[in-house]
């Protein structure tokens, strides 16, 4: 049987940060958590994660012994900027639908555990933060993001990866608290934009600007779009101010290759005018939480980024979106846009959107005329 060591030396050699071990006893409290917040946390059954199923192991490895969690550190190398501006950085080389990175080491990591004769799982649905406190691989921040303990300059921005397995080994000492300084004041709490975050590590998941990019309902809320800024998916917010992350955040790092050759495909531009093959082949396999059906999502959060940017350069293609989308959502952001941004270009457009148009819409051009009209006697 293979020891500890043997473990830890291969998981080093494929190039994983770290790894850490823990039983495969059910996470009791992480059970009584879901089950007293089921109106923040109902929807990821309808989702198709069954979270509160995963928070048994042996319901989905019945000779569950024990959980090894590996870390991967996804910030070791520079993101171009104009995707760090709309898109959280732990989606810029996502490849769990690619399965040309990451995957390759987790396939290879389990292929030597079966070599063993061990039989392993990785469970999407189990609690993989709360797995890696347990195995003491660090701590938790007050935005409920998990942070590393010896790696990536104990920073925010690795992914932790729960591995169940039928064989035993002694558990590591469990690191399951909250480690920020107490001198740091709830900085993540107070950039919050859109308050999502309540403190003491507790969040409300509906307010969340990423949950909100790609499982909100419906036309974002009028108040919720400005705090939403440039994010189109996802969101970095709360790390970016977290001063846990600003050793690993000033480390000077190289180019990401394979992020910067992909980035032109995520231009707004383009996001705004996509049509399902182009979203198909080169948006859906980097950025999968949304379907081709949910297109208008996704052009709508486009028109919302393009509206904070506060660019006129942009107005063209929101007139251009306007008259090519039948989407209410969409046209209702895309007028919302237009008066962000302002400008006569934008107010003429409204104002003969406005001759043609009925219900949310017309509603939505009324108030964006008001709000372009604003902007332009304050600038």
């Amino acid at each position: 049987m293979l020891t500890k060591e043997d473990i830890i030396a291969e998981a080093k050699r494929l190039g994983f940060a770290d790894i850490g071990f823990t039983d495969a006893e059910p996470f009791s409290s992480q059970k009584e958590y879901l089950l007293a917040h089921q109106e923040e946390y109902g929807w990821t059954e309808a989702a198709g994660f069954s979270l509160l199923a995963g928070t048994d192991p042996k319901n989905i490895l019945p000779n569950a012994k024990s959980i090894i969690v590996l870390l991967e550190s996804y910030f070791e190398e520079a993101f171009p900027l104009k995707m760090e501006r709309h898109f959280g950085r732990c989606y810029h080389n996502d490849d769990r639908v690619t399965k040309d990175g990451l995957a390759l080491k987790v396939k290879a990591f389990r292929q030597f555990l079966k070599a063993n004769d061990m039989d392993s799982k990785v469970p999407p649905h189990m609690p993989h933060r709360l797995s890696a406190a347990r195995a003491g691989l660090g701590t938790f921040g007050n935005n409920c993001v998990f942070y590393a303990r010896r790696v990536a300059r104990a920073s925010s921005f690795v992914f932790p990866i729960a591995i169940l397995i039928d064989a035993e080994y002694p558990p590591d000492e469990p690191t399951i608290a909250i480690g920020c300084p107490e001198w740091c004041r709830n900085a993540c709490v107070a950039a919050c934009p859109t308050h999502a975050l309540k403190g003491g590590g507790k969040i409300d998941p509906h307010r969340c600007i990423s949950y909100l990019t790609y499982y909100g309902e419906g036309l974002t809320p009028l108040e919720l779009r400005e705090p939403m800024g440039m994010y189109v998916y996802g969101c970095d917010r709360c790390q970016n101010v977290c001063p846990r992350n600003t050793p690993w955040m000033a480390e000077e790092k190289s180019p990401h290759a394979k992020v910067a050759a992909k980035a032109a495909n995520f231009d707004l531009s383009c996001l705004l005018h996509m049509d399902k093959p182009y979203f198909e082949q080169k948006i859906w396999p980097h950025m999968f939480y949304m379907s081709a059906d949910d297109l208008w999502r996704w052009k709508m959060n486009t028109a919302r980024a393009m509206g904070n940017t506060l660019k006129p350069v942009y107005v063209k293609d929101l007139i251009r979106a306007f008259q090519e989308n039948s989407d209410e959502r969409v046209k209702s952001m895309i007028v919302w846009a237009l008066g962000r941004i302002g400008g006569s270009q934008a107010k003429t457009a409204l104002k003969k959107f406005l001759q043609d148009s009925a219900g949310k819409v017309k509603e939505e051009i009324t108030q964006a005329i008001e709000a372009s009209e604003s902007s332009m006697l304050s600038r």
